[in-house]
């Protein structure tokens, strides 16, 4: 197998084009096969990707499987099972978007699947490799905040109009603990290990599915003896984004105020950039803050685009998979032990 490989594509919506085929493409990939039945989406996939075929189906794809060396499935969250499973069957490795299934069950189900064929699968939990989680984690190892024991994370937006489509309408698949959530959970427990329990809030202000979310996650007590306590926070409605990310320790705190260039109330002077282009060229992520006393903290370098090159080394030259797929299942207990804590109003425990 090249370091080039040839990838087939399962949707070319919001995340299969604006995502997986920009990141392919830059990491020098060549996607040539899309499934999509839309004619205005496989038009997009002809011009972006001249040569490509376009299946109206997953299983009309896999009838060429030898044409492929890898499967990126991006279609909604509703059917990652029975495409993540076809694909598997095929003799082909997956890469899934997250979350890699709506339920611990379905989840936990995939990732014995993938065993059974030589472990090949991994999941798109991209954000893992964003130079704001990277940095936190060159924080962490510095010291420089003593003991931590609370960290805080908020993904938040100002959407009063819900947007028509799958994930603010499909009440199993769709929702902010599910889309967003997903993201914060896993960055919380590889920040700070394994979730003992979770307790929940979750509300659905202007959707039929949640798009008002908080979690507190409690963690196993590290090797200080300290048990961190992560806050989660992701809705739809918030007017005034709160701070994206803030860590408490004993020696002081880390503190990042806005994510993506986007402005928050709470923002740093000279800490927001006024566009994305402006953000570019800003070398730190965030500051460290001891009461009125803050200090840059240098940012360090990496970007979405290193998920997709651990892909091709773990596919190419055997390096380590990207993302376990066993982090995605204890990802989905963390999710439906907040579903059960919301609906029962109580502190979940896990097992």
């Amino acid at each position: 197998m090249s370091d080039s490989l040839r990838v087939g594509l399962v949707g070319y919506g919001a995340s299969g084009r604006g995502q997986h085929a920009h990141l392919l493409r830059e990491v020098g990939q060549r996607i040539t096969h899309v499934v999509e039945r839309d004619p205005s989406r496989a038009a997009a996939a002809r011009t972006d990707w001249p040569g490509v075929v376009i299946d109206p189906d997953v299983a009309t794809m896999l009838a060429r499987a030898a044409e492929l060396d890898l499967v990126v499935v991006a279609s909604p969250t509703g059917s990652h099972m029975a495409n993540v499973n076809a694909a598997l069957e095929a003799r082909l490795p997956v890469v899934v978007d997250k979350p890699i299934a709506t339920s611990t069950h379905d989840a936990r189900a995939l990732a014995r699947t993938a065993e059974a064929h030589s472990g090949r699968l991994t999941v798109f939990q991209n954000r893992r490799w964003d130079a704001e989680q990277l940095t936190l984690r060159q924080v962490l190892d510095s010291g420089e905040l003593g003991n931590v024991h609370t960290f805080e994370r908020r993904w938040e937006r100002w959407r009063p109009v819900p947007q028509q489509r799958w994930k603010e309408l499909d009440v199993v698949a769709g929702g902010l603990l599910l889309d967003l959530g997903s993201h914060l959970v896993d960055s919380a427990v590889q920040l700070f290990g394994p979730v003992v329990s979770v307790y929940a809030e979750l509300r659905s202000l202007t959707t039929p599915v949640d798009d008002d979310v908080f979690l507190a996650l409690h963690h196993a007590a590290g090797p200080n003896g300290v048990q961190v306590h992560s806050h989660l926070q992701t809705g739809a409605l918030v007017g005034a984004p709160g701070p994206r990310t803030r860590v408490l320790g004993d020696a002081g705190a880390y503190l990042v105020t806005s994510f993506e260039a986007e402005p928050t109330p709470f923002s740093v002077v000279d800490d927001v950039p006024h566009t994305k282009r402006d953000h570019a060229h800003v070398t730190h992520e965030g500051w460290i803050v001891r009461g009125s006393e803050r200090v840059p903290v240098s940012r360090a370098p990496g970007g979405p685009s290193d998920f997709y090159r651990a892909v091709v080394r773990w596919l190419t030259v055997g390096g380590p998979v990207p993302v376990n797929p066993w982090d995605a299942v204890r990802t989905a207990a963390v999710l439906d032990a907040a579903r059960e804590s919301s609906r029962e109003h109580r502190v979940v425990t896990l097992r």
